[in-house]
C-alpha cells in the first residue's frame, strides 16, 4: 500500500497530532522515529517531519537521514522539521528575540500557490518555538508570514519541498487541515479512501494471514477496545478465537456478571476467569502506582498462561492494544518522545510464556475504534461506554489496595455513574470515574465525629486521551451525588471534584 504517510519524529508533543489530523483526512499515516526509518521507503507518498523539543544549532540535534527522501518524495517539514531544512541548506537559523509561543495570524500570503489554497490573509495559527529561520536557502521562496515570523512558511524550488514554522496539526491553526489536504491531495496526490471499511476488509485479510489456522486467546474486558479487536478476530477466523474475561478483583461493581451476559449475543466464544483474590494478594501493601501496574500486568499475564493451557494448540494471545496507550508507554514508536506511564498490556511477554502478540487495533485512535466498531454493527451501548483502564480500580485507589477500599471505591463510582446515566449525561462525558484518595478528614454524622475517607469524582471530555479538560458538570448534579455517596457509603465522608485538565494532568490519578 503505496497510499500513506510517513512521519517523523523528533520528540514533538504534537507528532501524535499530525498522525490524527491526516487521518481525519482520510488518509493513512504512521510515525517513526528520525533515527529508525523504515527500510522500505517506496511504501509511502509524502513524509512529515515533525517537531522537537531540540534547537537544530544544539550539538545533539537529531540530524535525520533524508537522502531517500529530499526532493524524491513530497515533503512537509514542520517547526524543528522546517528550521533543519534551512540551517542545513544554506539558510540560517538563530535564537529568536523573544520565544514565539502561542497564537499569530498570517500578515502574508503569497498568491496562485497550491500550498496555501484555501489559507487566508489573517489566518490563525499556533507557533511553539524559541528559534526562528532568519535567512532561507538561496532556493527558498517565502510563502508566508506572520507579524513577528517573517519566515513562516516557503518551499524549495525544483522540489515538492514545503517548511512551516507553525504547527498545523493543533486546533487553534483554524486552517491547519486546509494547507495539510492542499499538501497531500493536491501536491502529493496521496487518494483520500483510509475509511472504517477500508480498515476492516485490510485488517481481516492481514488477520487471516498473520494467523492462519492457529488459535488465539484474547482478554476481553467489556470496553470498546477489546470487544472490537474481538469482533475484527472473528471475522477474521471465526472459532479459533478464544476469548477471556478475567475478574481482577478491580472492575467496577457487578461488571464481572454484566460483561458476560453481554457478550452472549455476539456470537463470541467467551470463559469467564475469576481471579479476583489471586490479584489482590498479589498487590497485598504495594503503594506505588508504576509498582502496581506491573503487578496487575504480571498476573494479567500469569492467568492467560494458565488459561492458555485450557486450549489446545493455542499460539496467539490477542490484545486490544490502541495508540495512546503505546504512546504514553514507549517513545512514540521507539523515538525521543518522553514517557508517561506504563500500560498493562504493551510490551513483550516473558520467556516461560509461548504465545505470540497480535494486536488488531494497536495504530488506532479510540475514536477511530468507535467508528470501526459502528462499521462492524456492534451495539451502541459497548461503543459508547466509557474507557475503563485495564489495572481498573488499582489505579484509582492510591496508596495500597484492600478489599475493604475495593468495596468502598465500586459503591461510590456506581452511585457516580449510575447518576450520569439518570440525569443524561453519561454519553456527555468522555470518560468518568471515582478515586479514593489516601487520606482520611474530620467530618459529622448525627452529631458524632467522623474520620473516613475522602474520594474525588473525574469527568473528562475528549476524543482519544491524548488530551482532555474537565466538563461542567450542573452544580445541582454534583450535589445529589456528594449527599447519595456520603449517605450510602460506609467509610465515606467527602466528596471532591477534580477540575484538572491533561495536560498538565493525566485522566487518571496514577
Amino acid at each position: 500500500m503505496q497510499n500513506k504517510v510517513l512521519i517523523l519524529d523528533f520528540g514533538s508533543q504534537y507528532t501524535q497530532l499530525i498522525a490524527r489530523r491526516v487521518r481525519e483526512l482520510n488518509i493513512y499515516s504512521e510515525i517513526k522515529p528520525y533515527n529508525n526509518l523504515p527500510e522500505d521507503l517506496s511504501a509511502f507518498q509524502a513524509v512529515i517531519l515533525s517537531g522537537s523539543p531540540y534547537s537544530v544549532r544544539a550539538a545533539d540535534a537529531p540530524h535525520p537521514n533524508l537522502a531517500d527522501i529530499k526532493g524524491k518524495k513530497p515533503l512537509l517539514a514542520i517547526c524543528y522539521g522546517a528550521q533543519y531544512l534551512a540551517h542545513f541548506n544554506g539558510g540560517n537559523v538563530a535564537p529568536s528575540a523573544t520565544r514565539e509561543y502561542g497564537r499569530a495570524n498570517l500578515s502574508m500570503v503569497r498568491d496562485n500557490e497550491p500550498f496555501l489554497a484555501n489559507v487566508h490573509l489573517n489566518s490563525q495559527v499556533w507557533m511553539s518555538h524559541s528559534d526562528t529561520i532568519k535567512q532561507l536557502p538561496s532556493n527558498g521562496v517565502l510563502l508566508a508570514s506572520t507579524t513577528d515570523v517573517e519566515n513562516a512558511a516557503f518551499r524549495l524550488e525544483g522540489e515538492d519541498t514545503y517548511g512551516i514554522q507553525f504547527h498545523p496539526e493543533v486546533y487553534h491553526s483554524t486552517d491547519g487541515s486546509q494547507l495539510l489536504e492542499n499538501f497531500l491531495v493536491n501536491i502529493a496526490g496521496l487518494k483520500q479512501d483510509w475509511t472504517p471499511d477500508a480498515f476492516i476488509e485490510t485488517t481481516v485479510a492481514e488477520l487471516k494471514q498473520q494467523i492462519g489456522k492457529e488459535k488465539v486467546i484474547l482478554g476481553l474486558s467489556g470496553g470498546v477496545d477489546s470487544s472490537v479487536a474481538a469482533m475484527l478476530l472473528h471475522k477474521a477466523i471465526g472459532e479459533q478465537l478464544h476469548c477471556i474475561f478475567v475478574n481482577n478483583g478491580l472492575l467496577r461493581k457487578n461488571e464481572f456478571s454484566q460483561v458476560l451476559e453481554q457478550y452472549q449475543g455476539m456470537g463470541l466464544n467467551v470463559k469467564g476467569v475469576d481471579a479476583s483474590a489471586r490479584f489482590l494478594e498479589a498487590l497485598k501493601g504495594e503503594s506505588d502506582p508504576e509498582t502496581k501496574r506491573k503487578i496487575i500486568g504480571r498476573v494479567f499475564i500469569e492467568v492467560f498462561d494458565d488459561e492458555s493451557h485450557q486450549v489446545e494448540n493455542a499460539t496467539w494471545l490477542a490484545q486490544g492494544t490502541i495508540y495512546p496507550d503505546r504512546i504514553e508507554s514507549v517513545s512514540a514508536s521507539g523515538g525521543p518522545s518522553a514517557v508517561i506511564k506504563s500500560h498493562h498490556n504493551v510490551g513483550g511477554l516473558p520467556d516461560y510464556m509461548k504465545l505470540k502478540i497480535v494486536e488488531p487495533l494497536q495504530l488506532l485512535f479510540k475514536d477511530e475504534v468507535r467508528r470501526v466498531g459502528k462499521n462492524l454493527d456492534m451495539a451502541p451501548e459497548i461503543l459508547g461506554r466509557h474507557p475503563f483502564p485495564g489495572p481498573g480500580l488499582g489505579i484509582r485507589i492510591l496508596g495500597d489496595i484492600t478489599a475493604e477500599k475495593v468495596r468502598i471505591l465500586q459503591e461510590v463510582d456506581a452511585i457516580f455513574i449510575e447518576g450520569l446515566k439518570k440525569n443524561g449525561l453519561y454519553d456527555k462525558v468522555w470518560q468518568a470515574g471515582a478515586m479514593l484518595l489516601p487520606v482520611n478528614s474530620v467530618g459529622v454524622m448525627g452529631d458524632e465525629r467522623t474520620y473516613e475517607k475522602c474520594v474525588a469524582l473525574r469527568a473528562v471530555e475528549s476524543t482519544d486521551g491524548m488530551t482532555a479538560d474537565w466538563v461542567n458538570l450542573p452544580y445541582e448534579f454534583l450535589q445529589k451525588v456528594s449527599n447519595d455517596i456520603i449517605n450510602k457509603v460506609k467509610g465515606v465522608n467527602r466528596v471532591v471534584y477534580d477540575i484538572s485538565s491533561k495536560p498538565p494532568a493525566t485522566i487518571e490519578w496514577e
